[in-house]
């Protein structure tokens, strides 16, 4: 633990995607780095609430949903049974094995782990207070608060572990739900309706907005609706809750859709709604760090409005992703340490969403395009026409490319089918390089692959797709 007058050229208060990856880069660049955490262990919410255990577990349904279709492929296989300490162990090995590795980074780097919650305190001091034992302050010539964020509730509504479930209880049931409705259809919401819909539950999603993952592309929700129905998941849209009510036998949510009544019931109801910045009682206002509903104001260099001060990562109002946080850390870090780093361009951020079938997009909605005032040109293609999804036996879906007709400038890719997450690495380095419909479609994409479907999607807009 650093006493009280060790003093670091940069602190970093908070150690999840963001916070880590900040000091590491800030130690690369020769800045004596302190990280302050109050978890037992690196590597915040991302690792060890949210992004690897739910990946986890998608991955588990994965599988699960293989052997019970190994036949299709001439493989002869018991269907496969969900055993759910193993699971949670095989998640868990998963989160710890991660949370060693950063640990491991941190001492690679010679990055200096301080347990405790940190604060802000008078100018260039960081204050910690341990679990136990009396607050110490460390001197600092510059702080990164990375702090992240926390579930959000419903109004009224109380988690109680059991019949009403946030996102973290979600990733610990010790059974499994006969049916379970889940409020809230962005990226949480349909990644757990998707889990327990292959673990057996009968799920039910909700949503205010008038599609699914309301962020992306009209044409992704509205397939990722066809495709939910056809495994039986239950959807409204456009449907806003009014009251919750707890049962001992489960759970009735009362809401409307188009001004009519609409009664539903489970066994569980998951409340997947959205997070909140954290960033109350740490020192903020009284530093003069100015902040915007809750959210941190920063530049384009994540710098707030207090010299030597910078945030990054779900307490400033971009994109609440752990990429996101990882790349504002790394600006940040170069910031304070004298450099001119690049500021992001939020627009080419991918967005990863990994339900089955996943969803993947970077850049511009066909909508927003269009709102911007571009003259729009879509090109779209279905992996119905592809050999490789043939071969996995999973045709669902499509890529759609959204240009700029005049100079057939890519403005954004929209994925959703097999492997979409992994696909959209290709779309995000091409709108990176300012690429064009016909550079994407003269690289030869190589066969049989999924990606040639963005081949095809790129034709598809100069109207000359091959396959179809």
């Amino acid at each position: 633990m650093a006493t009280s007058d060790t003093t670091f050229d940069l602190t970093v208060i908070g150690s999840g995607p963001g916070g880590y990856v900040a000091a590491i880069r800030a130690a690369q660049l020769g800045l004596k780095t302190a990280v302050v955490e109050m978890a037992p262990l690196p590597g915040g919410t991302c690792l060890h609430w949210g992004c690897i255990p739910t990946k986890a577990l998608l991955h588990a349904a994965e599988v699960l949903e293989s052997s019970r279709h190994a036949g299709r492929f001439g493989v002869k296989v018991a269907p496969g049974e969900l055993d759910i300490p193993g699971l949670h162990k095989y998640k868990d090995r998963v989160v710890l094995s991660n949370a060693k590795g950063v640990e491991f980074l941190f001492k690679k780097n010679g990055v200096t782990l301080i347990p405790g919650r940190g604060t802000l305190a008078a100018r260039g001091q960081v204050a910690v207070t341990p679990s136990d034992g009396a607050v110490k302050r460390i001197d600092t010539k510059a702080t990164i608060v990375a702090t992240g964020s926390a579930i959000r509730g419903l109004p009224g509504v109380a988690f109680d572990g059991e019949r009403i479930i946030h996102s973290d209880h979600a990733l610990g049931l010790k059974a499994i739900p006969a049916s379970m409705i889940v409020l809230g259809a962005g990226a949480v919401g349909v990644e757990f309706a998707s889990i327990y819909a292959t673990f057996g539950a009968k799920v039910t999603l909700v949503e205010l907005l008038p599609r699914l993952i309301p962020i992306e592309d009209a044409a992704l929700g509205a397939e990722l609706e066809k495709a939910f129905k056809k495994r039986g998941i239950g959807v409204h849209t456009g449907t806003k809750v009014e009251k919750v009510e707890a049962a001992p036998a489960g759970v009735k949510v009362f809401a409307t859709k188009d001004g009519k009544p609409v009664e539903l019931a489970a066994e569980t109801l998951l409340v997947a709604i959205g997070r909140r910045p954290l960033t109350e009682n740490l020192g903020l206002e009284a530093a003069g760090v100015k902040t915007n509903r809750g959210f941190v104001e920063v530049d384009g260099l994540m710098r707030t409005s207090v010299p030597g001060v910078f945030a990054i990562g779900d307490i400033v109002a971009t994109q609440a992703l752990a990429h996101v946080a990882s790349h504002e850390g790394i600006v940040a870090a170069e910031a304070a340490a004298g450099g001119n780093p690049h500021p992001i361009d939020y627009d080419k951020i991918p967005s990863c969403t990994y339900c089955d079938p996943e969803v993947a997009s970077v850049g511009l909605s066909e909508e927003e395009a269009r709102k911007r005032g571009h003259e729009v040109v879509v090109g779209q293609f279905p992996f119905s026409a592809i050999g490789k999804a043939k071969i996995l036996d999973d045709t669902r879906g499509f890529v759609k490319i959204v240009c700029e007709a005049k100079y057939d400038e890519v403005l954004g890719v929209h994925i959703i089918g097999p492997h979409a997450t992994g696909l959209i690495s290709e779309a995000t380095a091409a709108l990176s390089l300012e690429a064009t419909a016909a550079s994407l479609f003269e690289a030869v994409h190589a066969h049989p692959t999924l990606a040639e479907a963005l081949g095809e999607a790129a034709l598809a807009v100069h109207k000359r797709a091959i396959h179809i």
